[in-house]
């Protein structure tokens, strides 16, 4: 089996409008869905990042410049990785399309990790 990282990108200004009910309720499928992938074997760990946008690292000329991200014309940020086990890239995308961020009509890129 290969690993997988889900890159879980979203806008949080999608889920302004939820109470903290329904938040709790989507934090609780996130962790159904862990549990039965685990189950499966097919869960390796995952982790949500905070709301931030983070910081961008970059070559600029001579210099190395940081500026916060993501980028001023994304309303999407990184929210969160799964990493996951899959037969194959096809398996993969597979078990990407049952986690619950795809439900909530946000993207997921999968990428596969290098074992070298």
């Amino acid at each position: 089996m290969s690993k997988f990282v889900m890159m879980l990108f979203d806008n949080p200004a999608d889920f302004a409008d939820f109470s903290p009910e329904q938040m709790q309720q989507v934090v609780q499928e996130y962790g159904s869905w862990a549990e039965q992938m685990a189950k499966e074997g097919k869960f390796v760990s995952g982790e949500k990042l905070t709301e931030d946008g983070g910081k961008i690292i970059a070559r600029r000329g001579d210099g190395i410049t940081v500026t916060d991200g993501p980028f001023a014309e994304s309303k999407e940020v990184l929210g969160g990785i799964f990493i996951i086990q899959a037969a194959s890239y096809d398996d993969a995308v597979e078990i990407a399309k049952t986690s619950p961020h795809v439900k909530y009509g946000a993207s997921t890129h999968v990428r596969q990790i290098d074992d070298v």
